[in-house]
């Protein structure tokens, strides 16, 4: 049976070194917070972000916006906490109403208080290895990569899944391990050839939304399974894998909930202390 990646106790470790770095300084850090409209799936990650920065000592500003508000006016509010020299991080909470492009409004942030790594200059400093700010999911992933012990190097890695805030960047970061990667999409999947690269893995991560879709028997022997994926299924949230017959093939696995969830709120604070600084 595979040991269970446990998100929790790497975040309380990181948490713990994130304490005593605001506690050097002066002036308490500043997150500012921008959510348009009401959806349970935002206001649940807001929550725990605030409850994430009050046990840091972190300031969490919460900004709510009525869902009709226009592109415009979400940029020009954007623009006012670029110039508050006070806020030191801004995150805009998905999703965002459908005539707001969130594309556009991430590049209004100025890089240096884009906590979620997502602006373009943020993501160029990704592709040549010299980002202090990585995007939130990616960098929870690596962290629990990093606490099995394995070395990338050369190792056989498939990420299924090529969002522009996960599979795209994660791939970015395994390069920079020089693992040798191979990133699975929908055009993969209608080829027929998803259960063909998934079995060569010997890490395997799944971030995609829909459950079930990698079958446990596709797991190569020992493989370590990062499922990022979050999907509500009757009464119980799963992830993208097969976690039963999966967990009796990997070596490690992440369970959901409980795996990379954890980790994602912390590498936000992580971000906005690396803001903080960019910003002396």
């Amino acid at each position: 049976m595979a040991k269970l990646l446990e998100g929790k106790p790497i975040a309380e470790k990181i948490k713990e070194e994130i304490r005593q770095k605001v506690s050097m300084h002066k002036v308490r850090p500043v997150l500012a917070s921008i959510q348009v409209g009401e959806n349970a799936g935002a206001a649940s990650y807001v929550k725990s972000q605030a409850k994430v920065a009050e046990g840091l000592g972190i300031d969490y500003q919460l900004h709510k916006l009525g869902d009709d508000v226009t592109e415009a006016r979400l940029i020009d509010f954007v623009q006012k906490l670029n110039e508050n020299k006070s806020v030191n991080g801004i995150i805009v909470q998905m999703p965002l109403p459908a005539h707001i492009d969130y594309k556009k409004i991430s590049g209004f942030i100025l890089p240096e208080k884009d906590v979620e790594g997502m602006h373009p200059a943020n993501i160029g400093k990704l592709l040549f290895g010299k980002a202090s700010i990585l995007p939130c999911t990616p960098a929870a992933v690596m962290e629990l990569l990093n606490s099995t012990g394995v070395d990338l190097y050369g190792k056989e890695v498939v990420v299924v899944g090529h969002s522009e805030i996960v599979g795209k960047p994660l791939a970015l970061l395994l390069l920079d391990k020089f693992a040798t990667v191979t990133v699975c999409h929908i055009g993969t999947a209608k080829a027929g050839k998803l259960e063909e690269h998934v079995k060569k893995a010997e890490v395997l991560i799944v971030a995609v939304g829909k459950a079930g879709l990698i079958k446990g028997e596709w797991v190569k022997e020992g493989a370590i399974v990062i499922d990022v994926g979050i999907n509500r299924v009757a009464d119980k949230i799963v992830g993208d894998v097969e976690f039963e017959a999966a967990e009796k093939r990997a070596s490690y696995i992440t369970p959901v909930p409980g795996g990379v969830g954890p980790l994602t709120v912390t590498m936000l604070m992580r971000n906005l202390i690396e803001a903080a600084k960019l910003q002396q």
